[in-house]
């Protein structure tokens, strides 16, 4: 092959590559993507996301309580207060979850429920909700209360119980109300995720 075929052949390969990266560049273009930064979307729901305010409040995580027994007990959370319902913390939304059992993997009672309420203040949270699902018949439709210090992973927890030994069955514990967080959490086991809430205070004229 002469030098000169080879030339207008190399152009040819060359011109058919910008080709092919304009024509992808297009189509990212066109589906919203940043060519500069692969995967990244620009316009479109992407920036309607960036645009879209973060929850109000929230609670979420998973962890077992420090105790010096063989007791296993461990609280969930997944509690969240849309955006849209800043100014109403009985319009949370989620679940929880808590189970007491006398050792791992041993006897006891476990509880499963949805949030009613959430608010949140620093890194602190106070949450109701109604018990759907257990396996202490007495429980079943109680509100029950929690709340959360979140401290990185030396986080305390209460609940509205405290005082009285166990979940008595009331359906009449006002919502977002608790004991404080006195429990320790057993280091290694989990972590308490707390959103702070950002109430809407009055405006002067």
């Amino acid at each position: 092959m002469s030098r000169n075929a080879f030339t207008r052949n190399r152009a040819v390969a060359v011109g058919a590559a910008l080709l092919i990266t304009a024509g992808a560049a297009g189509v990212a273009v066109a589906s919203g993507e940043d060519v500069t930064h692969p995967g990244r979307k620009v316009g479109g729901h992407a920036a309607a996301e960036r645009a879209e305010p973060r929850e109000a409040a929230a609670l979420t995580g998973k962890a077992k309580l420090f105790r010096k027994t063989t007791e296993d007990v461990t609280f969930t959370f997944d509690a969240h207060l849309a955006a849209r319902h800043n100014a109403d913390p009985s319009k949370a939304t989620g679940t929880f979850k808590f189970v007491h059992l006398e050792k791992p993997g041993g006897k006891g009672g476990w509880a499963t429920g949805r949030i009613d309420c959430l608010l949140t203040g620093g890194k602190v949270a106070s949450a109701t909700g109604i018990i759907t699902k257990t396996n202490i018949k007495e429980m079943n439709g109680s509100r029950v209360g929690f709340s959360v210090h979140d401290q990185g992973r030396n986080d305390r927890l209460g609940y509205s119980w405290a005082a009285t030994g166990g979940p008595d069955g009331t359906k009449k514990l006002t919502k977002c109300n608790s004991a404080a967080p006195f429990e320790k959490v057993k280091k290694g086991t989990g972590d308490f995720h707390v959103t702070p809430w950002n109430p809407p205070y009055p405006e002067g004229d």
